[in-house]
């Protein structure tokens, strides 16, 4: 197996383990996303969004295996991540979550469209 190849199902199972994580612990990515949640519509919001999404994103390409999951997959972390940029500088949101998130975004997107 090449190492792209490897690095591809990594960041898969990346988003799929963030994915995870807000479903299971949707009051865990609080402290690191700086959302907070004021009632059950909240928690519903982050399960359904940033969990079942991110697990459905990145389960996608594992159990497809098609060239063309994985450049979407990759092409939303680059979405993602330019919109973070763009929204840093406007809303002067230079935080090391949000440099953290930038850099992970930017990574995974570089690798799943190759």
């Amino acid at each position: 197996m090449m190492i792209l190849t490897i690095l591809k199902i990594m960041a898969a199972i990346g988003t799929i383990a963030t994915g995870l994580v807000s479903m299971i612990r949707p009051n865990a990515v609080t402290g690191f996303t700086g959302l907070s949640v004021t009632g059950p519509r909240g928690i519903t919001e982050i399960r359904s969004i940033l969990g079942a999404l991110f697990v459905a994103l990145g389960a996608t390409p594992l159990l497809l295996n098609a060239p063309a999951t994985y450049q979407m997959l990759g092409i939303a972390y680059l979405v993602i991540g330019f919109v973070r940029l763009v929204s840093m500088i406007v809303d002067k949101s230079v935080v090391q979550s949000n440099v953290i998130s930038l850099i992970a975004e930017v990574i995974f997107g570089v690798i799943l469209v190759l």
